[in-house]
């Protein structure tokens, strides 16, 4: 049917089949990108090439991020017989989330895109948590998706994604009530996952909220995001790029005195 249509057109096929090939592939970015996840408790990094998941080593042990994330770099880079130059950007998660935890990663990352003169990428970590909870739950289409991350006491950092994973709402710091999300769950099921949806069970009582255990942020789920962002050009500004924080950060002063 398409020579039949070449040949009335008085189109060569040969270059036809050339020009859309040569078109395709200006349209296909390929890109090996590093991926690093430490917004909370979760330490992870992976590598991916195209798209897809080469590398990759993750932890939930707490309070490890300053000791364990630059050797999993290391560690993957070694067992695929790599270095940084041959990487085309890094993207780490942006927050919101545990203060310390962004400012190692980002602080990772920034070195790394420096160093190597490799793009920056960030990526929601409320947005990651999302299409990772899409990918492992029976969702319908009118279903919504609501990532908790701890904050402190009754309050949460979260937001709604839809099933398409666009956001429904802005970011925002909530202190959870019985009266929290009920507007919603009049007319949606709402999976609430995350650090902060556990010490939220209690209080939202509603027949449309489904409590989700260990989902929690991956580097894994930073990939179509950072791949996305690489073939649109979407950077940061390596030097001004600071992690999303959402709230000041806020020293407490322990109750016990070490001193005596």
């Amino acid at each position: 049917m398409y020579k039949l249509l070449l040949k009335i057109t008085n189109i060569d096929y040969k270059k036809y089949i050339l020009y859309t090939f040569v078109n395709f592939c200006s349209n296909c970015v390929m890109a090996l990108i590093l991926n690093i996840e430490s917004s909370t408790s979760v330490c992870s990094v992976c590598l991916a090439e195209n798209g897809k998941k080469i590398a990759g080593k993750e932890t939930n042990k707490q309070n490890a991020h300053s000791k364990i994330l630059t050797v999993f770099i290391k560690d993957i880079f070694q067992e695929l017989n790599l270095k940084v130059k041959n990487i085309d950007a890094v993207a780490v998660s942006k927050g919101p989330g545990s203060y310390t935890g962004l400012r190692i990663g980002v602080s990772v990352a920034k070195g790394i895109a420096y160093g190597a003169g490799i793009p920056l990428i960030s990526v929601s970590t409320l947005q990651n948590m999302a299409w990772g909870a899409k990918n492992v739950l029976n969702m319908k289409k009118e279903d919504l998706l609501s990532p908790m991350i701890d904050a402190r006491r009754m309050e949460v950092y979260s937001q709604l994604f839809d099933a398409e994973i666009n956001s429904v709402n802005e970011i925002s710091a909530k202190i959870i009530d019985e009266q929290s999300f009920s507007e919603k769950l009049k007319e949606h099921k709402i999976f609430f996952f995350g650090d902060g949806a556990a010490k939220c069970k209690e209080t939202i009582k509603n027949k449309n909220a489904i409590f989700i255990e260990n989902l929690h942020p991956s580097a894994d789920y930073i990939i179509p995001f950072s791949e996305k962002a690489f073939s649109e050009q979407n950077f940061e500004d390596v030097a001004y790029f600071e992690p999303f924080y959402l709230k000041n950060f806020i020293a407490t002063i322990p109750k016990k005195n070490i001193y005596g």
